[in-house]
């Protein structure tokens, strides 16, 4: 009877094993595995480091730098049972992987009076601490882990809306979705970051990074990692995730099927498969026959190589859009050779001639693009692809393009529309919502 109630334990507990072994390599669906268990292949050491200061460096000062945190990396990480465990000091695990939108996972395990994070994009963190240290209370350690620690304080996603942190030694679970600087991270199963803006820790007047690498913070306690996994979110995942988040109040100013509920250059636009474009060759502003005060834009867009629109914003119903309307806000494809010599505010997203976007967030020429616009009294916001790019107040603008007059930019309301300029930049799911 001995030997028997043995042997069940004996079975019990490898079964218990084997369980714990599944779970481990329980591969997300259409994820890739970040870590194998058994190496650092994948992943070399970089600390907390500005990216914009790396990339500055000299091809040689940037390798030797490399090589002297991969030895800095052997120290302190090792490979335990498929584990990959940090000792609490030296570099940072960085992946080798430059990843933008992306869906995530990672387990975590560590001790108390351990502070570590997750660089997303090279870019402090999403928090993890021992929310039992009443040291660390006054600055946010109370509400547990999973913020976006260094944003601004007050902005959205700074602390988690819920404390969801496990007792110590348990295993502690993220699955963080990104598209653009637009981050939610889910904690032990509960949303704690609802697709809260990123900041850029490095430059708070740029969006954060398109790209960069995962790292795991190191930061006085020993911590344990496994499960980790990435999945690549393409442009049409993003931007209907983009498209789905706070949506309510939104209406369509555009049915797919043909220009009803719009005028002006009617004759020089068309209708295509759910999308409207000029006609190649042709131009003039196409407007809503609705006008707007404070509104919210939402739209999809994909340009042809070297395409070029615009975007009317309270629109007299004539004259040019650059200059009789609020503004015209670029739509541009920003790589193409014929543009380089353009001025700062001509690029994609600028207000026409008067203030500049942050450049580099389009997504390749061919695919499409969403964006979300905000006119409220003097100040225009355009977020790309999840990015805020640009944001400014233009009854502050003191300085024009060719010094010239804008006439139009202290207009309080006035139509939406579309400055075509004969290429066949194509529009889709055009939605707004009245802010007044």
């Amino acid at each position: 009877m001995k030997y028997q109630t043995l042997l069940m334990c004996l079975v019990l507990l490898a079964g218990a094993g084997l369980t714990q072994a599944a779970d481990q390599l329980d591969v997300p669906e259409g994820a890739t595995a970040l870590f194998n268990g058994k190496n650092l292949e994948g992943w070399y050491g970089l600390g907390h480091f500005n990216p914009y200061k790396l990339r500055a460096m000299g091809d040689d000062e940037r390798a030797k730098k490399r090589d002297t945190d991969l030895e800095d990396l052997k120290k302190h990480w090792t490979i335990e049972s498929g584990e990959l465990v940090n000792d609490g000091h030296g570099v940072y695990a960085t992946t080798d992987r430059k990843l933008g939108d992306m869906e995530f996972w990672i387990d975590y395990k560590t001790v108390p009076l351990a502070d570590s994070g997750i660089y997303l994009r090279g870019t402090p963190q999403v928090q993890i601490w021992d929310s039992t240290e009443e040291a660390k209370w006054k600055i946010g350690g109370d509400k547990g882990s999973g913020g976006l620690w260094n944003n601004s304080p007050g902005a959205p996603g700074k602390d988690p809306s819920v404390l969801a942190d496990k007792p110590f030694g348990e295993w502690n679970s993220f699955r963080i979705v990104q598209v653009g600087a637009r981050t939610s991270v889910t904690f032990n199963d509960k949303l704690v970051v609802d697709h809260a803006i990123m900041e850029n820790y490095w430059d708070r007047s740029k969006p954060l990074p398109r790209t960069g690498p995962v790292q795991l913070q190191t930061h006085g306690g020993e911590i344990r990692w496994r499960n980790i996994f990435v999945r690549e979110i393409a442009s049409e995942e993003a931007n209907k995730r983009l498209a789905s988040k706070n949506a309510e109040g939104f209406e369509s100013i555009f049915n797919g099927k043909d220009l009803a509920g719009w005028q002006g250059a009617i004759e020089n636009y068309q209708v295509s498969n759910g999308s409207l474009s000029c006609k190649s060759g042709h131009g003039g502003t196409l407007f809503t026959k609705e006008k707007y005060g404070d509104f919210v834009v939402r739209l999809e867009f994909k340009l042809p190589p070297g395409g070029n629109n615009g975007l009317a914003l309270r629109y007299p119903g004539k004259g040019g859009p650059s200059v009789d309307a609020m503004c015209e806000l670029q739509v541009l494809d920003d790589d193409h050779p014929k543009y380089e010599k353009l001025d700062a505010r001509q690029f994609h997203g600028s207000i026409y001639g008067l203030v500049p976007a942050t450049r580099g967030y389009l997504r390749p020429t061919g695919e499409w693009n969403f964006q979300e616009v905000t006119v409220k009294g003097s100040t225009i916001k355009v977020e790309l692809n999840g990015s805020v790019i640009l944001d400014a107040d233009v009854s502050k603008v003191t300085e024009t393009m060719d010094n010239k007059v804008h006439p139009g930019k202290d207009l309080k309301s006035g139509y939406f529309g579309f400055a075509g300029h004969h290429d066949p930049v194509e529009f889709r799911n055009i939605m707004i919502k009245r802010l007044d």
